[in-house]
């Protein structure tokens, strides 16, 4: 079984019981970890309090020359991170490989760059009339992060924590826990101080709950189900820390009457089956219009065929299995019930796939007919399940697009790029993708309404971990 990372060394974990990671595609038993306690928790706590002065003492310049390090030794290892995401969490190879491990990356060098280009002047404040506004960072924070991107999840919460001054204790998921430990020997190879980063691993009730409750934690930041994060701020909010949610999605895409068809069809479908559907911000409801609604739906059907469930091993295969048995379910009964609350199956469906006598493999679904309230037009199915929904004008399309207790990601396409705009800005979503935008990591992220509140990703990303002084002069 693996160790605590507390206080720049390994621990081992005061509770004896263990947690077995298993490989999504083989169902084998890979890895253990702890299933950490309370009193890890505390210990963890207490390491990052101490560390905090020194730490958040040291100048901008210091603390990415500190990070900068980490980044080189996490690059030297990314061919290696990016295998044991793909044994972790099931992730094809190519995937995890530019996006599993590539984006979190990505994202590590992106907040060096966006701190380097600020400089002091962000930190030692700026002068506005007779005040100087300071940025400082908020002191201790614990970050809970979730299965589905690991390793990247943790890279937007612990790195712009850090480079901002805090301290962090990091709980990642038990379900796919092991490139959060490749992350922590890296930081522990660059020689960061004791207790600056910490990882206690473990269940959400046990150790979210204590990082949520701990009275010397200042700020939790979570990602994860609108479930969780509810219970996440329920505790929080007993001593009134700062809380930052990042939570599920509906997420529309509304394909106007003008726009390319095949092509919005055919990327729209693309975006669902990444990650196996496993994904906050998938477009999982799309919007036709009733004149190229059929069409759209054997288009949708063909592009899905493409994305066959494969050995996540194989240079091939565009989709692997879910991370587990308990997802797989999850997934097979919303299309049990889609199926008996009317919709029309167009492929797919919750048989068991194929070829596939173990992993937990799902066959990528379509549905057709799809009413919008529906629960598989409304709820998180978190699996490659695509809803189609007609619509018959532009503002009906909008208005289908809003009804949802959601609001994390949206996306538009369009032959005419202002009329296009003009749909994305009456959108109540966090980020909207227009004729399939490319990802800009300096943009913010995070969603309306249950979605969560806060940003990441880009300079408010940075200034979630800060908090702000007004100095009278």
């Amino acid at each position: 079984m693996r160790s605590l990372y507390i206080d720049g060394a390994w621990h081992d974990s005061t509770s004896d019981e263990a947690l077995d990671v298993v490989n999504p595609a083989t169902e084998q038993v890979i890895d253990a970890v702890p299933a950490g306690s309370t009193t890890d928790v505390d210990v963890a706590v207490q390491a990052a309090v101490a560390a905090f002065p020194a730490w958040s003492a040291l100048t901008a310049g210091q603390r990415v020359t500190h990070m900068a390090k980490a980044l080189e030794l996490f690059d030297a290892r990314l061919d290696d991170i990016a295998a044991i995401l793909t044994a972790d969490m099931g992730a094809p190879v190519k995937f995890a490989t530019k996006v599993q491990a590539g984006l979190p990356a990505r994202m590590f060098r992106t907040y060096i760059d966006l701190v380097e280009e600020y400089g002091e002047r962000y930190f030692t404040g700026e002068e506005v009339g007779n005040s100087l506004v300071v940025h400082e960072p908020v002191g201790v924070v614990g970050a809970i992060t979730p299965w589905n991107y690991p390793l990247h999840q943790i890279v937007l919460k612990v790195v712009p924590a850090l480079l901002a001054g805090n301290t962090v204790v990091l709980k990642p998921s038990e379900i796919a826990p092991l490139s959060a430990y490749a992350l922590a020997e890296v930081f522990d190879e660059a020689d960061l101080p004791a207790g600056v980063f910490n990882l206690v691993s473990g269940v959400g009730p046990v150790v979210g709950e204590a990082i949520a409750a701990h009275p010397k934690v200042d700020m939790v930041s979570f990602t994860g189900s609108t479930r969780a994060g509810t219970r996440v701020s329920q505790v929080a909010a007993e001593t009134v820390k700062r809380v930052a949610l990042e939570l599920g999605g509906k997420s529309p895409n509304v394909i106007l009457p003008d726009a390319d068809l095949p092509l919005a069809v055919k990327r729209g479908v693309a975006d669902v089956m990444r990650n196996t559907g496993q994904s906050c911000n998938a477009l999982t409801r799309m919007l036709v219009h009733r004149d190229s609604y059929e069409e759209a739906v054997g288009l949708a059907a063909a592009a899905a065929a493409k994305h066959a469930p494969g050995d996540p091993t194989d240079e091939g295969t565009r989709m692997g299995p879910l991370v587990s048995e308990a997802q797989r379910e999850k997934v097979r009964s919303y299309v049990d019930l889609g199926v008996e609350e009317g919709a029309r199956l167009v492929t797919g469906g919750s048989a068991p796939v194929e070829g596939r006598d173990r992993g937990f493999y799902v066959q990528p679904t379509i549905f057709a007919d799809v009413r919008n309230d529906m629960r598989i037009a409304q709820e998180e199915i978190f699996g490659p399940v695509l809803a189609l929904i007609p619509y018959d004008t532009v503002e009906e399309a909008v208005a289908i697009a809003n009804d949802t207790v959601y609001g994390l990601s949206a996306a538009v396409w369009s032959g005419d790029t202002d009329e296009g705009l003009a749909v994305a800005r009456r959108l109540r979503a966090g980020q909207v993708e227009l004729n399939g935008g490319d990802l800009n990591p300096r943009a913010p992220f995070g969603g309306y309404k249950r979605s969560g509140n806060g940003r990441e990703w880009g300079l408010p990303g940075l200034e979630e971990f800060c908090e702000v002084k007004a100095v009278q002069m």
